[in-house]
């Protein structure tokens, strides 16, 4: 560090003393607690009292700028020293075994992690066992120091929170630098985009000039008004047109979806909708301009009779081309406001959906409205009333029912309903669904989470965000909600042991060909997976594999291998959060969305935020089926191999699924379905596996703060030794943390599996910050919007 940056330093931490410290000017313990801004009061405690080098209860300026002094600009050795004394509670010069499970305990409270206390006796041990080298009952320092020297991204930056809070914010981020929308990876990224834009501009423009020229002897105001009508024409019909959602998905099989950006057609909306406004202001400005102007100069009518009455006469039906504009230009602003992202994600979508049910009556007052309104309208108005018409006759066929129910952690409802034979969709596709028994008219759109070769049910899971999504939850909450009725459960029994038949004979035929693995062996596998340690994990929700059976496996249409040894449960007593059904619900779909060209890509990165994972939990099961019908067994010894021949269907070759939650409850929604894709590729194969998934846990501190330091050791220590992870029971390590994007991208590109494409579903700020990483290193990006 230059002496410049010393002396900024040093003005920085004087700063923020004063502003923690009182009129006393010395720091006590709880002003030191809520300026390190921990959860668990033993570090907090440990770090003041080494702070605290006098005795004296509190701490000084100097004392301060001592120790925050080697924790960031002190070597190696000095932190990790400093560690070493949190560690050693009693002072004694070594840590032994119970002074080492109560870091690790609070550890874990500092994570927001929860494990059987068995479970921390486990890391306890396991950590204590691989550092006490000469078995003398105690870690001394250079023990200590020899263990962590095996972590080497421990040692990159070994710091704490408060010594990160006292640093100084990096110039470099203050400097200024080009803007995104400037640079050329983002010109490269989004030239379709970008191209129809343009062209979408100048057409308006072009629009513009023709009616303003048209009408030159009618004045500035009227040219103006007749210019943005011309705009209005155009962008009232196509706005229509980019919610086309068959005729989109449609397209996206076409050679179409390589020219025109059909992905982003809702940000197109959005963009035609604001378009909109601006001309419907313009529109109606300048008419009132000119209003004024001829009540001014002939007096004939008032300003307020040119707007409100009919006696101007002005319009092609009785003259009530005023009244319908004032009429539109409310309904136009409505809308646009209540369809704003602070509506919508504010928990009244219902605002949303009903206001915007307005363009039915904007389009009729169009046609009154507007002469030549019609022949903009006409076609695509046809396109659009065939689509709602089919899309009502289909939701419409067949009786649909919610067979079964799974209320899952942080209030998701997992809905099983059964698939009508008619019914075909494609990884990723959402529908709308309507529930008369919520409300009889509301219609929303949830991504299916279930694969296509799922033949007799489909799968949503709904994220209580809003008001309906809340009552659903809500409903199936109610112990009374629903009677259980015999019959209905031994209907569901034979429907799933007919299932299992059905799809144990799939799997048979495809084993005679010799294009799937001993499906038998993996069954015996994974129910030993599942038991194994069924005791010791019985306290963990998230990796007790009886946890899992409950929560997961009551679902188990797409768990070919494991169809007989679930079902022999099906007969136990039902718990409060699940429970079989017969609820009458209406489908519309399926339509398309981004994600089906994630089998067009050759190395696909899977990016799903929190419940943002239902796509993918789609994608994830139909590419892992068809994985198991490429895979060849050797006859001779137990080697396996993936035919890695392209063809129309499948050109994958590697996959990445990245699945971040911000707690450690979340990753039970799909836990069971991702033991079993982990189950269906148990032997790595030469060039690496297919199926790589990589699972962080936000809530949890990174591997480089002192406070979690123990205890991401211990876990990798012990995932290593029982192969699969205490959080959530997987064979994939947890990690702590966000990812480093920058650095989980550069791996990617470093292993050439061919084209990536990148696929994200989750919060709006995040997707913003993955995509700016993709334009960087030239990556294709698509966002999923349910």
């Amino acid at each position: 560090m230059s002496l410049d940056d010393d002396t900024r330093w040093l003005e920085w931490v004087t700063k923020q003393f004063e502003s923690i410290a009182g009129e006393d000017k010395e720091i006590d313990l709880d002003e030191f607690k809520t300026a390190l801004k921990v959860k668990e009061s033993f570090f907090a405690e440990r770090f003041f009292a080494l702070f605290d080098s006098d005795g004296s209860s509190s701490i000084s300026l100097d004392e301060l700028l001592k120790a925050l002094d080697l924790l960031i600009h002190g070597t190696e050795t000095d932190k990790l020293r400093f560690l070493f004394q949190v560690y050693d509670v009693d002072g004694s010069g070594s840590i032994d075994p119970d002074e080492l499970r109560t870091v690790l305990k609070s550890c874990l409270r500092e994570s927001a992690i929860s494990l059987p206390e068995e479970k921390l006796d486990d890391l306890t041990l396991a950590l204590f066992e691989s550092a006490d080298k000469d078995n003398s009952g105690s870690i001394t320092f250079e023990e200590l120091k020899a263990e962590l020297e095996t972590f080497p991204e421990v040692m990159e930056n070994l710091t704490i929170s408060a010594a990160n809070w006292l640093k100084p914010p990096d110039q470099e981020q203050n400097k200024r630098k080009t803007p995104r929308y400037l640079t050329r990876a983002y010109w490269h990224n989004n030239s379709r985009k970008l191209f129809f834009l343009c062209l979408y501009g100048l057409l308006n423009i072009f629009l513009f000039i023709m009616a303003m020229l048209k009408h030159a002897d009618g004045g500035l105001w009227i040219m103006l008004a007749r210019g943005c009508g011309q705009c209005l024409n155009l962008n009232c019909t196509f706005v229509m047109v980019l919610m086309l959602r068959r005729c989109l998905t449609w397209l996206r099989a076409t050679w179409v979806v390589r020219v025109l950006p059909l992905d982003q057609n809702i940000l197109l909306h959005q963009i035609v909708g604001y378009a909109i406004l601006i001309f419907s202001i313009g529109h109606t400005g300048a008419h009132i301009l000119n209003f004024a102007r001829l009540s001014q100069n002939d007096g004939a009518y008032q300003l307020w009779e040119y707007l409100f009455t009919i006696r101007p006469g002005i319009g092609w039906v009785n003259g009530t081309a005023s009244i319908t504009g004032v009429v539109i230009q409310i309904l136009i602003g409505l809308m646009v406001v209540c369809s704003s992202t602070f509506v919508r994600r504010s928990g009244h979508f219902e605002v949303f959906y009903w206001s915007h049910l307005s363009y039915i009556w904007v389009w009729a007052l169009l046609v009154v409205h507007c002469a030549n309104f019609w022949k903009w309208f006409v076609v695509p108005g046809v396109v659009f009333l065939i689509e709602k018409l089919v899309g009502i006759a289909v939701s419409r066929m067949g009786g649909l029912y919610i067979v079964e129910v799974n209320l899952l952690p942080s209030k998701v409802t997992h809905l099983v309903i059964k698939r009508p034979p008619f019914f075909q969709f494609k990884p990723g596709d959402y529908v709308y669904i309507n529930i008369p028994t919520i409300a009889k008219y509301e219609w929303h759109p949830f991504t299916i989470s279930s694969a296509p070769e799922q033949q007799e049910t489909l799968w949503l899971h709904i994220r209580s965000m809003g008001q309906w999504t809340n009552r659903l939850y809500e409903y199936f909450r109610q112990p009374d909600a629903q009677t259980i009725s015999n019959k209905r459960l031994t209907a569901s029994l034979r429907s799933r042991r007919h299932q299992s038949r059905a799809q144990e004979e799939m799997f048979r035929s495809a084993s005679c060909s010799g294009s799937v693995a001993s499906n038998k062996d993996d069954a015996v596998e994974l129910t030993m997976y599942r038991t194994n340690g069924t005791r010791r994990n019985s306290q963990n929700p998230v990796c007790d594999p009886a946890a899992q059976a409950e929560l997961g496996d009551a679902s188990s249409a797409t768990r070919e291998v494991s169809f007989l040894s679930e079902h022999s449960n099906l007969t136990a007593k039902l718990s409060e959060n699940h429970r079989y059904c017969n609820i009458k619900c209406y489908v519309d779909g399926p339509f398309g969305t981004p994600t089906r060209q994630i089998f067009a890509s050759e190395h696909a990165i899977l990016i799903g935020a929190g419940i943002g994972i239902t796509p993918f939990a789609s994608i994830l099961q139909s590419i892992m089926f068809r994985y198991r019908m490429r895979k060849q067994n050797c006859p001779n010894c137990s080697y396996s191999w993936c035919e890695t021949i392209k063809d129309n269907e499948m050109k994958l070759r590697k996959v990445d699924f990245i699945w971040i939650n911000r707690d450690q409850k979340s990753f039970e929604w799909f836990v069971s379905l991702l033991t079993k894709l982990e189950m269906d590729q148990a032997d790595e194969e030469a060039d690496g596996r297919f199926l790589e998934m990589h699972m962080y846990m936000t809530s949890a501190l990174s591997k480089n703060d002192m406070k979690a330091i123990g205890l991401q050791m211990a876990l990798d220590l012990l995932a290593k030794k029982e192969k699969r992870d205490s959080i959530t029971g997987l064979r994939t390590r947890t990690q702590p943390g966000r990812p480093d994007w920058a650095k989980v991208f550069q791996k990617v590109s470093e292993e050439k599996k061919g084209k990536v494409h990148v696929f994200y579903c989750g919060s709006p700020a995040l997707a913003k910050v993955i995509k700016a990483q993709c334009e960087h290193f030239g990556f294709h990006f698509y966002k999923e919007n349910f």
